[in-house]
């Protein structure tokens, strides 16, 4: 190779190496907040698990659960498996927009169908990543549904 070439191979090289790299859904695993894929529960319910930060510095991930149950499919209820409670829900169909039922402390159950329709307020504006010490807001689920039709018959 002459040694214009090689210089033009290093030149070349080296603007690669500024380039934007594509994101993929594992770098998606560096951000602050993601989730995971839906699972079955012998119940006969879905689940995800939700990871997050409570703030940018913190080691590692914290995890809440989203629950998808067929008896009440038009919504994703959040579980906090540290509090052993129902925190709050999302409609599955939002229209692109973030909103948000979240319970007052009061009305937290660990069991969903102990909580009256009544108890989930109007939704309103997407409430703060748990434990969140900066005000960064809770990213919605993504808008793929688990296939119930492959879950055991539950409770």
């Amino acid at each position: 190779m002459s040694r214009l070439a090689g210089m033009f191979l290093a030149v070349i090289l080296v603007i690669a190496s500024f380039a934007p790299t594509p994101v993929s859904a594992q770098s998606s695993h560096h951000s602050r907040q993601y989730y995971g894929s839906w699972h079955g529960h012998p119940n006969g319910y879905s689940y995800r698990s939700y990871y997050y930060k409570p703030h940018q510095q913190f080691s590692g991930f914290k995890h809440h659960y989203v629950i998808h149950h067929p008896k009440f499919p038009q919504h994703h209820y959040f579980y906090n498996p540290y509090q052993k409670k129902f925190w709050g829900r999302c409609p599955v169909d939002h229209g692109g927009k973030p909103v948000y039922s979240l319970l007052a402390e009061k009305d937290r159950n660990g069991d969903l169908e102990k909580i009256p329709e009544s108890a989930f307020p109007k939704p309103g504006p997407v409430p703060e990543i748990p434990e969140s010490t900066d005000g960064v807001k809770l990213d919605l689920p993504p808008d793929d549904l688990p296939d119930i039709s492959a879950l055991p018959s539950g409770k």
